[in-house]
């Protein structure tokens, strides 16, 4: 079965990497991808899905098969903007090909798998390999910007609810169960100005601020976890004031935190050791968990908390021992088994829902929102072989218990 799969996935290599580099040359960060899931949507009625749509945030959904058993791929379809030129030494959106390489902002976050599995969905559909399940292909929307809010949406709104799902953001071929949460959080300080030749009248919020970013400092140190995800994070990521003018003493001041969630933590607990800082309590700061409503690209707004639930499942769920066989199947070997340093999706879909997650997708994840991103067009091959062969694999486990 290995050499039927990963043969016929060879033999679409070409029409991967051709829509691979068209997906490339049409930019679409968050809130702009109605292009790129057009040219998706053109894709798969090509490939002969069955049912393919644009539901009311932007997301493309595309259907092989009507069987019992509900899987679903995932890739989403934005990228960040490619940041400093100068950075580039190829066209970020030409998707150059060189010696088995394609480059490009996106190639391997996330346009790469976004080829692989619509191909694996093709492969699914040609050889006939999963006639007891109902796959489905998502092509998500800003996940850049806020991670699961797309599949918020898709759940919530009836769209679909599958059995697993497997999210395919970069990892070098191997099969992830996890990763960590997390949070973005803004600790205030408030102030009063004056004119800055007399500082003395006021107070200075940025004053107020100084002994909260060394507390956070010290808090990143000490925070806990557990053996598998490892330990929570926090780091500052931005710090701003505010002042009537540059000769004033700042009013206000802020500070961003990117809080990264062991599986120990959550919402409350990381809010309350922020509260709970010495430095914060003396300065009377205001702690707020941040949200997000922006529209996207179709206009709809789909408000959330940026709260990313830290998920995991363990080796022995027949999702993690099905990636494990279908690797076998597909590919003739053995994977590694680990997980993710960055968050995915995968936050709102098993953290928040708890439907369960793997995690596997071609290229590796240190070229993500990285200058001169690449993606090898072997792992884009493996990958839509995998995907076909976690299917096979996935419809021979025992139909789990309703909830």
């Amino acid at each position: 079965m290995s050499e039927t799969i990963l043969q016929h996935a060879r033999a679409h290599e070409r029409n991967v990497v051709r829509f691979l580099r068209d997906l490339i040359a049409i930019k679409s960060v968050s809130s702009q991808e109605g292009d790129v899931v057009r040219r998706v949507a053109q894709e798969m009625l090509e490939s002969g899905y069955d049912e393919v749509r644009i539901d009311g945030m932007g997301n493309i959904l595309g259907r092989i098969g009507d069987g019992p058993r509900v899987i679903a791929f995932d890739a989403h379809v934005d990228t960040v903007d490619v940041g400093n030129p100068a950075n580039w030494t190829v066209d970020p959106f030409q998707g150059d090909e060189r010696d088995g390489i394609i480059y490009g902002r996106g190639a391997c976050d996330m346009k790469g798998a976004l080829a692989s599995i619509v191909y694996g969905g093709r492969l699914i559909k040609e050889l006939d390999l999963a006639a007891d399940c109902t796959v489905w292909v998502v092509g998500s929307v800003q996940e850049e910007d806020c991670d699961g809010l797309c599949w918020q949406y898709i759940i919530n709104e009836g769209e679909l609810r599958p059995e697993a799902v497997v999210i395919s953001e970069p990892t070098n071929l191997a099969v992830y169960r996890g990763h960590r949460g997390r949070m973005e959080i803004e600790v205030r300080t408030s102030g009063i100005s004056c004119h800055g030749s007399a500082p003395e009248r006021g107070v200075n919020a940025v004053y107020r601020m100084a002994p909260i970013i060394a507390d956070v400092e010290r808090l990143n140190e000490r925070l806990g976890g557990e053996p598998f995800l490892g330990k929570g994070t926090v780091t500052i990521a931005e710090i701003r004031s505010t002042s009537p003018s540059l000769c004033a003493v700042a009013d206000s001041s802020t500070i961003h935190l990117d809080r990264r969630l062991a599986a120990t933590d959550t919402l409350e607990s990381a809010v309350r050791e922020i509260e709970d800082l010495p430095s914060v309590k003396a300065a009377g700061a205001k702690v707020v968990v941040l949200d997000y409503a922006v529209p996207s690209w179709t206009g709809l707004v789909y408000p959330t908390k940026k709260y990313y639930p830290t998920w995991h499942i363990e080796e022995t769920t027949p999702q993690v021992t099905s990636a494990v066989a279908g690797y076998k199947a597909a590919l003739g070997e053995e994977p590694v088994v680990s997980y993710w340093v960055f968050s995915t999706n995968g936050v709102s879909i098993c953290g928040m829902y708890g439907i369960p997650v793997i995690g596997f997708g071609p290229g590796h994840e240190k070229f993500a929102h990285f200058p001169n991103e690449e993606i090898d067009i072997e792992h884009l091959t493996r990958a839509a072989a995998f995907y076909a062969g976690f299917a096979i694999e996935y419809a021979k486990t025992p139909v789990p218990a309703k909830k």
